[in-house]
């Protein structure tokens, strides 16, 4: 038995860009991303936005996350809080939001 498509998941792709004089890798960006989510939603909220990070969309610091459609504002809020990854200091900021992956990609540099 199939899945009804009002049932399925609707998600988002936010691309964030991260503003540093350092240049850094997926895993120290994914562990960050992974703890300020963890911090400002906590684990409840984690499971219910249900955030990806993509590592293969990871590119020039700047990266993509693909949430439920209906967490959107909450992972921006928690992803924007983050100050620091590895002690130095960050500042991120989204520049885009989008129901395909094709077209926010698109938006990155």
């Amino acid at each position: 038995m199939r899945l009804l498509p009002s049932l399925k998941l609707q998600k988002r792709y936010i691309v964030f860009a991260i503003k540093t004089e350092r240049a850094f890798s997926a895993a120290e960006v994914q562990e960050a991303v992974q703890q300020g989510l963890q911090d400002f939603l906590g684990q409840l909220g984690v499971a219910k936005a249900s955030p990806l990070f993509l590592k293969e969309r990871f590119k020039d610091n700047q990266f993509t996350l693909k949430v439920n459609h209906r967490y959107v504002d909450e992972i921006k809020s928690a992803i924007i809080l983050i100050k620091k990854i590895k002690n130095t200091p960050v500042l991120l900021h989204s520049v885009t939001t989008s129901g395909i992956l094709k077209k926010a990609a698109s938006k990155m540099r």
